[in-house]
This record gives structure tokens, C-alpha cells and sequence, in this order.
């Protein structure tokens, strides 16, 4: 049975959850690989929205088992407050299993994302301020603190001393800020220690295992293409991979056990926080991009940046993630519009470029050129059929099929988790 990851192919806040939802049933791990409590995400079931930032959505899913990869960053007082928040509604959700080898994100990496991007000023990259850059930093120095130091006290206070070390002076003498005590931190992390103690497993033997068994994994991937690190709007981009190949190192799972890479499109663009975005409205239009899709971060709750649906930022993520499918989120916002623009391409230093520029610069100066495709009016919300949608709605799909060269698979036309329209079945 198959390996299957789904993953953004825009600037994150795609509708991911809609895609998790889809594959419904059929799954039997849910597995979050990458990021931290950065990507907020919210799913609606029974018209009761929940936001949740560090769970992936999968953990609703009721028959599935829920995994945290060594590849995300783990805030455990974030983890306990989403589960917690989650059995106080009435969702009684088993405890997700911990990668040993997943990374702490502790008091001091969030004092350091703060004081470091209020020290950049205007050169600022828009981060949440929760630790994850530093956290990430930490582990590529190896000085970073893992979920299994949370079994022998000792070693974990060491290590906490060891990191602290550098980031004391650098607070001192940089930021004119107090030092950290290292006592302090160490009893902020072992308040967890016991309840998590249960939960801590070998992740990549586990999912192996259970593949070799054949369930049918479903890695979900947190924010997307353009925010990762080596293949995003760098330096406008989050500090791991949530590219299909983050799902492989960031769960210890092979290439070879991945049978279908799901990429998310919302109908239109958005994008939270600063960097380039080509088909970005600063008019009325994008306000009401805006209002209709209810555009605000789940994270930060800042407005997001909107735009038309940029071609080449989604050709290029399907290229490089080897998207089999695509699944299409909020195509039911843009009800109503008389004709939707659509970026094809771009005009760079007065030349026209049909794909995704090499260079970071070339995309900062890009200038959007626009189809122009015939809108509908008609409320889509209740359909479940393709063939039923207006005639211009297939059509805009259809379009947007053939310039980003993967099939759609699925469309989400309303927030609940029912308002979906299946083309083609994604197991």
C-alpha cells in the first residue's frame, strides 16, 4: 500500500487540510514531517472550525495514528495546549508518537527569533517570532536539544548549559539583553517529561515497518514549496524542507516508498509575510479576495497578501516535488467575478519569460502577464459532481490543468470538510 504526501505548492495556507480530509478513511498514518508551530492550519468539521498549528490536520481523523517525524521542531507546551484544547471541545484524539530524534524548541530560541528580527529592522524576514529558525540552527550546529534528552535529566541540563553558552553572550553583548538561566530552562522542558515519556518512539522503523505492512501512510506537509529553504523565495522562506523530499528526511521513510505526491493550489494566491510575489493586488480587487476567502494567518492572524493564481509558481512546485495530482482549494471564492485574470507569465527587464525565473532577483522585478478567463455566478458550494459546475468553473479548471501541467484531482468548493468535487480518486 502506498506512501502518499501532500504538500503546498504555493506560499503555504493552500487548504491542505481539504486534501487530508479526502483521502478520509482510507489512511492509517498521518505523519507531519517538517516546520514547527509556524503553520497554522485550520480544518472545519461539522461547521466547528479548529486551528491548530503544530498537530498536523490528520489527528482528527479518528482511525488513523498520528506521527510527529524528526524533521519538525516541537514546542511542548504548544503540543499539550492544542491537545488539551482539543479534548475540551469533545475531540478525544490519542497522544501523536515523537520521533526521538525530532528537535525541542526551548524559551531561549523564541527570545533569539525575537530580538534578532526586531535588531534587522527593515531587512526583517517576516518570521512568526516562535523559535523555529533558531531551533533549526541549533540542530545544523548540533547543538540543538531532541525529544529523547527529555529520558535522562542530567544530559538534558548539560546540554542546555552547552547551547546556552554562546546565546548568553550574543544576548548580552549584541542585544543588551539579560542572560538566560539554564537551570530555568531545563524545568520548563522537564514539566512535559513524564507525559510525553510514553509517546517517544524509533519514528523512521516504526513507518517502515507499518508500510512493509501495507498501510497506507499519508505524510502531510506544513507550509509549501516557495517557503522552503533550498528551493523557495530565499531568504523569504521558513528554515526546513517541506518539499517532498523534507517527507523523506524529515521520517527517516525511503524515496522509493512514495507512490503519490499530492500538491495543494488554492484557486487564487496568497502569501504572509514580506518577500516577492508577482500577482499581488494592492487595489479593491484584492481586498475582496481577501474578505470572501477570509484571509487572515491562523498563525499570527495578520492579513494575507492576495493575487490571481500565479501558473509558473505552480508548474515549477509540481516539477520539483514530481506532483502526480493536484487538489484545487477555494475555487467557490471566486464565484461571482465577471472574468478572472490568471498570471501565464512574466515580463522580466522587458523580455517575456513563460517560466519561474532562476534568480531571486529576477522574480523581485517581475511583472505579471495576464489571461483573461470568463467568470460565473452561480453559488458551487453545494455541488460534488465536476460535470455539474458552471461551464466557465470547468473551464478555468481545466485551464489551469494544462498550464501547470498535472491533472486535478480534486476541487474544494466551501470549508467543510464534505464541500469537496472528486475528479479522481487519490488512493
Amino acid at each position: 500500500m502506498p506512501g502518499i504526501i501532500v504538500l503546498g505548492t504555493q506560499w503555504g495556507d493552500e487548504g491542505k487540510g481539504k486534501a487530508v480530509d479526502a483521502l478520509g478513511e482510507h489512511v492509517d498514518l498521518v505523519v507531519r514531517y517538517s516546520g514547527g508551530n509556524n503553520a497554522g492550519h485550520t480544518v472545519v468539521v461539522g461547521g466547528e472550525k479548529f486551528i491548530m498549528h503544530l498537530l498536523p490536520a490528520g489527528i482528527l481523523n479518528r482511525n488513523a495514528t498520528t506521527v510527529i517525524g524528526n524533521g519538525v521542531v516541537v514546542d511542548l507546551d504548544v503540543l499539550y495546549h492544542e491537545l488539551d484544547g482539543l479534548a475540551a471541545r469533545g475531540e478525544v484524539v490519542d497522544h501523536p508518537l515523537i520521533s526521538a530524534n525530532a528537535h525541542l524548541i526551548t524559551s531561549y530560541h523564541q527570545t533569539l527569533d525575537k530580538v534578532t528580527e526586531r535588531f534587522a529592522g527593515r531587512k526583517r524576514i517576516g518570521t512568526t517570532g516562535r523559535g523555529i529558525g533558531p531551533t533549526y540552527s541549533d540542530k545544523v550546529n548540533r547543538v540543538g536539544i531532541r525529544v529523547s534528552d527529555l529520558l535522562d535529566a542530567d544530559l538534558l541540563h548539560d546540554k542546555v548549559v552547552a547551547s546556552l553558552d554562546m546565546k548568553n553572550q550574543t544576548l548580552v553583548k549584541i542585544y543588551n539583553r539579560r542572560e538566560i538561566d539554564a537551570d530555568i530552562v531545563t524545568e520548563q522542558l522537564l514539566a512535559h517529561a513524564e507525559r510525553i515519556r510514553p509517546y517517544i518512539v524509533d519514528a523512521a522503523r516504526l513507518l517502515n515497518d507499518e508500510l512493509d505492512a501495507g498501510k497506507v501512510v499519508l505524510f502531510e506537509g506544513a507550509q509549501a514549496h516557495h517557503l522552503d529553504v533550498d528551493h523557495g523565495t530565499y531568504p523569504y522562506v521558513t528554515s526546513s524542507n517541506p518539499t517532498a523530499g523534507g517527507a523523506c528526511t524529515g521520517t527517516g521513510v525511503g524515496p522509493t516508498r512514495i507512490d503519490r505526491v499530492i500538491g495543494v493550489a488554492k484557486a487564487y494566491t496568497t502569501r504572509v509575510g514580506e518577500g516577492p510575489f508577482p500577482s499581488e493586488l494592492f487595489d479593491a480587487a484584492g481586498e475582496r479576495l481577501r474578505a470572501d476567502g477570509g484571509e487572515y494567518g491562523a498563525t499570527t492572524g495578520r492579513p494575507r497578501r492576495c493575487g490571481w493564481f500565479d501558473a509558473p509558481v505552480v508548474e515549477v512546485a509540481n516539477r520539483v516535488n514530481g506532483c502526480t495530482d493536484v487538489f484545487l482549494t477555494k475555487l467557490d471564492v471566486l464565484s461571482g467575478w465577471e472574468r478572472i485574470p490568471v498570471c501565464v507569465a512574466y515580463e522580466i527587464n522587458g523580455q517575456r519569460s513563460d517560466i519561474y525565473p532562476m534568480t531571486q532577483s529576477e522574480f523581485q522585478v517581475a511583472k505579471p502577464i495576464f489571461e483573461f478567463l470568463p467568470g460565473w455566478t452561480e453559488d458551487i458550494t453545494k455541488i460534488r459532481d465536476f460535470d455539474r459546475l458552471p461551464a466557465n468553473c470547468r473551464a478555468y479548471v481545466k485551464r489551469l490543468e494544462e498550464l501547470i501541467r498535472c491533472r486535478i484531482s480534486g476541487i474544494g468548493v466551501g470549508p467543510g470538510r464534505e464541500q469537496a468535487v472528486m475528479i479522481n480518486d487519490l488512493v
